[in-house]
């Protein structure tokens, strides 16, 4: 599986592990299917969403895809 990095694109994400769905879901990020998510960084949602980052960097990285 692809790494996920701090500067992947949210729909990148999606495509790359199927899988992060629930894990972004469960780390509040609800809008997955909205515009933003289109070109904003899993950096950039963090920020606007005041998640950690890393901490979820580790969760998507360690989730198996579905």
């Amino acid at each position: 599986m692809e790494r996920i990095e701090k500067d992947t694109i949210i729909a990148d994400i999606l495509e790359i592990n199927k899988g992060a769905v629930k894990v972004l879901m469960e780390a509040g990020m609800h809008c997955l299917g909205c515009p933003s998510a289109q070109g904003e960084t899993l950096e950039e949602a963090c920020f606007v969403h005041g998640i950690n980052v890393d901490e979820l960097l580790e969760k998507l990285n360690s989730e198996e895809e579905a």
